[in-house]
């Protein structure tokens, strides 16, 4: 039987939603994790486009690709309508991260920055890869190269040095209305007619296209962890199923998990909403199984948050000298 929580923090000022759906059927366990409110909507696509779950049985991956890219495009051109019809803010955006979990299989459609994690007997296996226009991976050299393709620049790690995301429902100045964008510049003063007069785009600089991924579940498969980045820039993947293990085997609670698992984070000093799905794939006797460790420089960090009595700066001196 597999069980799942939900846990949201919003920090400041931002405003972010995160929504859980679940559907536990004889075809599928649906999951979705959306940053935005377009839930609704991209729910009924992927049902529709998957004919109810009915494709995923087949197990035609390329199949269930194109359904699913299909799926999130018209999401995302609904959208892009409704933001330019109403004029509402049409510089919002959403990233989404849908899971449909088998008995053997995962199937993961994604966009934006928030990443997949699998623990496979406390192993952690990254899933999926954020989309942002900087860093030296596989997938971040395809996004800056297609942006710059697409007549866009890079700035910061930002395109056109605006967002730090390259992948989402929305953003309609980085779309539809790239002009618009190009002369709030002008007016801004981050850049000059002169500039903008040289700028030839031929394509989106954001795209909602989604990597698809499948991935086969084993008797070793024990939880999943979604999380946005304000966890994954803090805690890596390793010390975060390590955590959650950890705690399932005290209790079994995946929504105290999340809860704690938040606050771990921004006990290290997360600056960025820090958002959870954990799904507990019911696999696994977590009463019988062993602790495990954390690593040191995680429990010290940890440990002095907790008791409060030491600043950011003493906190970054103690990682620095271990």
């Amino acid at each position: 039987m597999l069980t799942r929580s939900l846990l949201y923090i919003i920090h400041r000022s931002m405003t972010i939603f995160v929504i859980l759906c679940c559907i536990c059927d004889s075809l599928l366990k649906f999951l979705i994790h959306l940053l935005g409110n377009n839930r609704d909507e991209l729910y009924k696509e992927c049902v529709a486009a998957l004919q109810g779950g009915l494709l995923l049985n087949g197990k035609d991956f390329n199949a269930i690709r194109n359904a699913l890219l299909g799926a999130f495009q018209s999401v995302d051109l609904k959208l892009l309508n409704r933001l330019e019809m109403t004029g509402e803010d049409k510089e919002s955006g959403s990233t989404a991260t849908v899971m449909f979990i088998g008995n053997d299989m995962l199937v993961i459609s994604h966009i934006g920055d928030s990443s997949v994690v699998l623990s496979r007997s406390g192993k952690p296996e990254v899933l999926t890869s954020p989309h942002r226009p900087y860093g030296s991976n596989k997938v971040s050299l395809h996004e800056i190269r297609r942006i710059r393709e697409a007549g866009g620049w890079i700035v910061n790690g930002r395109i056109c040095g605006n967002i730090a995301v390259s992948r989402a429902f929305g953003d309609v100045p980085f779309k539809t209305k790239k002009d618009g964008m190009l002369q709030k510049g002008v007016e801004e003063g981050k850049w000059s007619e002169k500039f903008i007069s040289r700028v030839n785009f031929n394509g989106d600089l954001v795209i909602a296209s989604p990597d698809v991924y499948q991935i086969a579940l084993g008797s070793d498969a024990e939880f999943v962890v979604l999380a946005s980045d304000g966890l994954w820039d803090y805690i890596n993947s390793s010390d975060a199923v390590t955590f959650v293990r950890n705690q399932l085997r005290q209790h079994g609670d995946v929504q105290v998990a999340c809860e704690k698992l938040a606050e771990a984070a921004l006990d290290q000093r997360s600056q960025d909403n820090v958002s959870i799905v954990i799904a507990d794939l019911g696999r696994t006797d977590w009463q019988n199984l062993p602790l495990q460790e954390q690593s040191f420089v995680y429990e010290l960090g940890q440990a002095l948050a907790t008791i409060g009595i030491v600043s950011l700066g003493i906190w970054m001196t103690s990682q620095l000298s271990l």
